[in-house]
């Protein structure tokens, strides 16, 4: 497709292929990369006992197999009969000394941890939830800001067997009433609250509205992070330092089989109520330590962040990934563009940040805010740069290429869900990339492009698959396993779809265009929202757009444009018409937009998605579905507001 038509723009090194993981998995074993990838997913048990040994992993009993497929691909067994607890993995086989965790707050605020210190924490916290009741099987809600508490509280939950339940520290009640509710938490961890921009959130009143109509939570432990003054419901609600002060700092943890639930992460879905995807002790940590070792090349000498929230699972995935490779994980609670445009660049100097996850919305917000904010940092230290939540468009890619990254850092493109703990496509070093491409897929997945009738394609838009399994899948969702099978194992059998669009060229690069819900059928010819968006944005006036297929009596939908712009720019009948025009003229007129909308934002969800099936909804006056997860809900009212305003057929 002549919009994916890029040449290659970034090439390894000698001294990044040589210094690499995969560079030394490759000379040992002999193998080219393209054998390795091939054996990676038809071998899953050379590949993953090899990948664990790689990483360090310690079992506490080693599995007899890798994989067994006797109840079918839907609902595969891992590591039979391994015996682990994930958190000694992580923390107690680690050198005590060196520093697993870095804390800085949107005021400046400075907290490190060593390994030996963040164990001790982790087993205060086990040893008060154990003091209160709560263990193995139960449900433990995490409802904190990305504070160290977060992550001592996941580690915590998990390390005594209960599950845990992250949510994102800006739900409102409704949003985690529903959570609570359908998992059936016994405990909630959560905190008097936290500052965006210098203005206070009160996370426990809204804790305390949702605990309302969630009769299953006996237990409230509250962190005092700003020192609001609360409510706190005798014999629930306790302070969180209160529990933890007298606890031992020292205790053995139990073992556990490697299926043994760690983890419910929830989900929107397009209507209803969220998902709510389980993971296991060998699951979720495993693939994102995996990917984190692959893609990402994660040494214990890294420092690795991502602007992340623990509700997305970005934020377990940074936890888990970053510990059991014996990294140093960086955390930030705060806004990334405040009280400067430069905050992110100054964290990446002052911590010496190595591996930096963002998304492609931050950097087209950043952007905006002119060159000279990144251009006086050099960053020296920086290695590797992570992109997941939202397709590229070539010109945000090429700024971060070059202005973040200085033509050093490669982009580690990154895509897969929540579902199966982390990636599907990905980037690795060892190879060149083009700009919004990835590059591989992720080893140990044996990904595709399918057509509608479940061909394998290449050089035309399908639909992304997983021809295989792998640990990091979801083992169902809570309660709810035929929905688990509708959705992902129903369009094609035996095949995970996984709901993206996708484009592989014939040099084996890959692009994701979107959610397939998103594509726009024109006349029976499909295109992703994608194409479009990349065009539009090339317009010096806007920051970022979303084009949605409306309905059409004719064409079955035609495209619709919402664009936001750059500081300094209005909307004008004439910008409208040179976009109209910019677009007309590179995709053809059988392609051109139907309308163009100036809107002040895009709804958008806490991870920096793009809800294209909330504008299309909205727009066309249909009930858009779960909202909760929405940064930004009072756009949706302004979108609403454009309906009769054209567009319509």
């Amino acid at each position: 497709m002549k919009e994916f038509d890029f040449s290659v723009e970034w090439t390894p090194s000698p001294e990044i292929v040589e210094r690499s993981n995969l560079y030394r998995i490759l000379r040992r074993e002999g193998l080219t990369y393209e054998e390795f990838l091939k054996r990676s997913s038809e071998e899953p048990e050379w590949f993953w006992r090899m990948t664990l040994r790689d990483m360090g992993f310690r079992w506490d009993r080693e599995p007899e197999k890798v994989l067994d497929l006797s109840r079918g691909k839907e609902w595969p067994r891992w590591f039979v009969g391994g015996k682990l607890n994930i958190t000694k993995v992580a923390l107690d086989y680690r050198n005590p000394d060196r520093t697993a965790l870095i804390y800085e707050g949107e005021n400046g605020t400075i907290r490190r941890f060593s390994y030996g210190e963040l164990l001790s924490e982790v087993n205060r916290l086990s040893s008060a939830l154990l003091r209160m009741g709560i263990g193995e099987g139960d449900r433990v809600g995490i409802y904190l800001p990305m504070i160290p508490e977060v992550v001592i509280s996941l580690l915590a939950v998990s390390r005594i067997g209960a599950i845990a339940v992250p949510l994102f520290s800006g739900f409102g009640p409704e949003a985690i009433e529903v959570r609570l509710g359908i998992s059936g938490a016994r405990a909630v961890i959560t905190a008097d609250g936290f500052r965006r921009r210098g203005k206070p959130v009160r996370m426990k009143e809204t804790l305390d509205r949702a605990l309302e109509k969630v009769p299953s939570v006996e237990r409230v432990l509250v962190v005092r992070k700003e020192g609001f003054d609360i409510p706190m419901k005798e014999g629930r609600d306790y302070y969180y330092d209160d529990v933890v002060k007298d606890a031992s700092p020292r205790m053995e943890p139990p073992v556990f089989d490697s299926e043994t639930p760690l983890m419910i992460i929830y989900t929107s879905g397009t209507t209803g109520r969220p998902k709510g995807a389980v993971h296991v002790h060998a699951g979720f940590p495993v693939k994102a330590a995996q990917d984190m070792f692959h893609l990402f090349d994660v040494r214990e000498d890294d420092v690795i962040t991502w602007l992340t929230d623990m509700g997305w699972m970005m934020g377990p995935w940074l936890v888990f990934g970053s510990l059991i490779n014996g990294a140093t994980m960086f955390i930030y609670d705060g806004s990334p563009d405040y009280p400067g445009p430069d905050r992110m660049w100054q964290m990446v100097e002052r911590h010496g940040i190595t591996i930096l996850g963002l998304s492609p919305t931050f950097v087209r917000a950043i952007m905006a805010k002119g060159d000279e904010w990144v251009d006086r940092y050099e960053m020296p230290t920086l290695r590797i740069i992570g992109s997941t939540g939202e397709p590229w468009n070539p010109e945000p890619w090429r700024w971060t290429l070059h202005k973040v990254g200085k033509g050093r850092a490669p982009i580690i493109n990154y895509s897969g869900g929540t579902e199966i703990s982390g990636g599907i496509l990905g980037c690795v070093v060892i190879r060149p990339l083009k700009p919004m491409s990835f590059n591989t897929a992720v080893p140990g997945v044996d990904a595709d492009v399918f057509d509608d009738g479940g061909n394998s394609v290449r050089g035309e838009i399908g639909y992304l698959v997983i021809k295989n399994v792998n640990p990091g899948m979801t083992r169902g969702f809570w309660k709810e396993n035929e929905r688990y099978i509708e959705t992902y194992w129903s369009r094609f059998p035996g095949v995970w779809y996984h709901g993206d669009l996708a484009y592989r060229d014939e040099e084996d690069f890959w692009y994701i265009l979107g959610r397939a819900d998103d594509t726009i059928k024109i006349a029976g010819k499909r295109v992703g929202p994608a194409e479009y968006e990349s065009i539009l944005v090339e317009h010096p006036a806007v920051r970022e757009s979303a084009v949605v297929g409306i309905s059409d009596r004719l064409k079955g939908q035609v495209p619709v444009a919402f664009v936001v712009l750059k500081e300094g720019h209005t909307p004008s009948d004439e910008l409208k018409g040179e976009l109209l025009d910019m677009v007309r003229n590179r995709m053809g007129k059988a392609f051109a937009l139907k309308d163009v909308h100036f809107v002040s934002d895009l709804p958008k969800t806490r991870n920096a998605k793009i809800m294209r099936r909330v504008i299309r909804r909205v727009y066309e006056g249909q009930e858009p579905g779960d909202l909760s997860a929405l940064v930004n809900p009072e756009v949706v009212r302004e979108i609403e507001s454009l309906r009769g305003k054209g567009g319509e057929s």
